[in-house]
This record gives C-alpha cells, sequence and structure tokens, in this order.
C-alpha cells in the first residue's frame, strides 16, 4: 500500500502510517529498530531495494531522506516536504517513508526525521552517497547508536579513510570494512591451523579500493609485521599472501566468488569467498549496534604506514600508483608511524 503526501508534516506522516496499518490488518507495530537512509534521487532506488531486503533478516522502519535541489533562489527559500508512506508488501517486512525535502528543509532534515523514529529503538543512519567528514557530528548522525558510511562511493577513497580516522567515533562504521569480513574470518582459520610465525605480508586488489587497504591495516596492526599493498586488475581483493617461517599462505580469488586457499605442507583447498550485495553487508551491520573496537583500531592504524613495491608509502589518489603484476619488494624494516596524510 501506498499513500503519497504532498507538502505535508510530520505529524500527517505518522497519521497516514497508521491508517496504512490498519487497512492491511496490522495495527501493531513488530519493527526492531529505525534505519535512516540519506541519499540522492539517482541512488535513492538502489539504496531503497537493499534497505528491503536486509528487513527480512531485520524489520525495521525505513526513513528516506532525498535531499532535492531547488533550481530558482524563490524555490531555494521555500522550504517543503514530500512524503510517500509504503507499508504492507511494498515496504518488505516493515514500514517505508520516502521524505524528499526542499528549500530550507534540507538544512533542517533532523527536525522532519525526529518525529518519525520509532520509540525506544535503536537508530541507525546509513549515507549511501555523499557521507559528510564527521558522521557522529552529523545533525542526522548525532540521532542514531550505529553510523554506516562507504568510503568506496566517494571520490577519492583513500583519502576517505583519512578523515574517518580522524573523525572516528564509537559507532561509525564502513561498509568498506563490512566487505572483507569473509577476508578477515577465513585467514584467521588459516593461522589457527599453523602454528608458525607471520613476517610480512602482501595484500592484492584493485586501484583505490579502500577494502584492500583496510586489510592490509588491519594485518599490520593485528600481526605488527610489515603490509605491501600491490595492484591488480580486480575486481576488488584479489590476493592476500602470509610470509610465514612454515612458508607462504595464499589466499587468492581472481574472480570474485570461488577462492584457493594455500597452505604449506596442505593440498590446495577451494573456498566460497564471493563478492556480496549491498543489502547482505548492511544486513551483517545491522546485527551489532555496539561500538567496532576492531574497526577502529585498523582505521587508526594509517593508510599512510601501507607499503607499495619500491616505495615506503602507497600513492595518494589521483596519482599513478604501482602497476598490476609487479612484483613486491622486500619489506622495508618497520618505522615509527609516521604523521597521517590530510584528506584532500
Amino acid at each position: 500500500m501506498k499513500i503519497d503526501l504532498t507538502e505535508t508534516t510530520a505529524s500527517a506522516i505518522n497519521k497516514a502510517l497508521v491508517q496504512g496499518r490498519r487497512a492491511i490488518g496490522t495495527p501493531a507495530i513488530g519493527m526492531v529498530l529505525t534505519l535512516v537512509i540519506v541519499t540522492d534521487e539517482e541512488n535513492a532506488y538502489d539504496a531503497l531495494r537493499a534497505a528491503n531486503e536486509a528487513s527480512r533478516e531485520h524489520p525495521s522502519r525505513t526513513l528516506v531522506v532525498i535531499k532535492r535541489v531547488s533550481r530558482t533562489p524563490r524555490n531555494r527559500a521555500k522550504a517543503r516536504l514530500d512524503a510517500e508512506v509504503r507499508v504492507g508488501t511494498d515496504a518488505g517486512t516493515g514500514e517505508t517513508v520516502l521524505l524528499r525535502l526542499y528549500g530550507e528543509a534540507i538544512d533542517h532534515a533532523q527536525s522532519v526525521v525526529l518525529p518519525l523514529l520509532l520509540p525506544d529503538a535503536p537508530v541507525v543512519v546509513w549515507w549511501a552517497v555523499n557521507a559528510p567528514l564527521n558522521p557522529a557530528k552529523d545533525p542526522l548522525g548525532a540521532l542514531a547508536q550505529r553510523r554506516v558510511t562507504d568510503a568506496y562511493a566517494a571520490e577519492q577513497p583513500i583519502a576517505e579513510l583519512t578523515g574517518r580516522a580522524d573523525t572516528y567515533t564509537p559507532g561509525d562504521t564502513d561498509l568498506s570494512w563490512t566487505r572483507i569480513t569473509p577476508w578477515r574470518s577465513m585467514l584467521a582459520a588459516a593461522l589457527d591451523q599453523s602454528p608458525c610465525k607471520v613476517t610480512s605480508a602482501v595484500v592484492e586488489g584493485e586501484e583505490f579500493n579502500p577494502s584492500c587497504e583496510l586489510l592490509g591495516m588491519w594485518l599490520a596492526g593485528r600481526l605488527d609485521v610489515p603490509v605491501t599493498r600491490t595492484v591488480s586488475p580486480g575486481p576488488g581483493l584479489t590476493e592476500v599472501r602470509l610470509e610465514t617461517t612454515a612458508g607462504t599462505i595464499v589466499l587468492g580469488r581472481p574472480d570474485a566468488s570461488l577462492a584457493t586457499l594455500a597452505m604449506p605442507g596442505q593440498p590446495d583447498r577451494a573456498v566460497a569467498l564471493k563478492r556480496r550485495e549491498t543489502s547482505e553487508l548492511l544486513a551483517e551491520e545491522l546485527r551489532r549496534l555496539d561500538p567496532d573496537d576492531i574497526y577502529a583500531a585498523a582505521l587508526k592504524y594509517g593508510v599512510d604506514r601501507l607499503q607499495l613495491p619500491g616505495a615506503g608509502t602507497p600513492a595518494a589518489d589521483g596519482q599513478p600508483a604501482a602497476q598490476a603484476g609487479d612484483a613486491p619488494a622486500k619489506p622495508a624494516a618497520k618505522k615509527a608511524p609516521a604523521k597521517k596524510a590530510a584528506a584532500k
């Protein structure tokens, strides 16, 4: 069921939600959280589809905040709110409200969203695109216990990680981190099976992919070893090599679906390691609402402390990086933490 409201208010939207629930015969509210999606018109469809699929695991009230840019000065000065209320099969397993803000209402989105939050339920804000540099200080982010961004959607993903580290607040997370959960699990399991010491590591993946940098920082921070970042055609992460006292452990995924794990003294084995959809990533993040200390530690390790073949630090966004297939240089001796590069 869909209810369209033009030049409306938060009070009218709440009444429409009650009306919609009664019309489909479900007057009770059975949702566990409020998910606020901040996006633009271009990406609203994909973001909403991902949220609807994630709602099968996490029934929620989804509020989609779409900031519309007016073309004339007169319209930009006039505040206006249009809404589309969806309940029943049109809203997954919860409720959905599309909020289109015009004019001065764009600068006061939190005032529109606040009356629509579920009472006594957690709030998660997800910026599908154009995330603020400091999500916790954003007016919408201040309403949430969990703030989800996606550095991969930024124009300069690697510089974005540096900015995220400088402004990190407990409760922040990023889908670039969520994408490497299967890799981290597989590598941790491999090291549990091999009683040896890791001396160095190489992370290979496509250029300007923040997930590759995050995996490298996680390995460097947890294992206290130098990590070299190399570039491949992708897609995404393609290989991780761990040099150990017993030999080399290799986890490679050249086709974005099936990976091969090679360990010293053991036969190679095939493991499922496909690239996941946004809905799966979002569902994973909604399973936990507490601060992710492991993500915080990896993020604050610093992108500038990873190595490129033949260099001490990675190439900045927009500058040439190592070519795919370059052999990694011998890891340099570990240095004191360098000063983080400023986000561009």
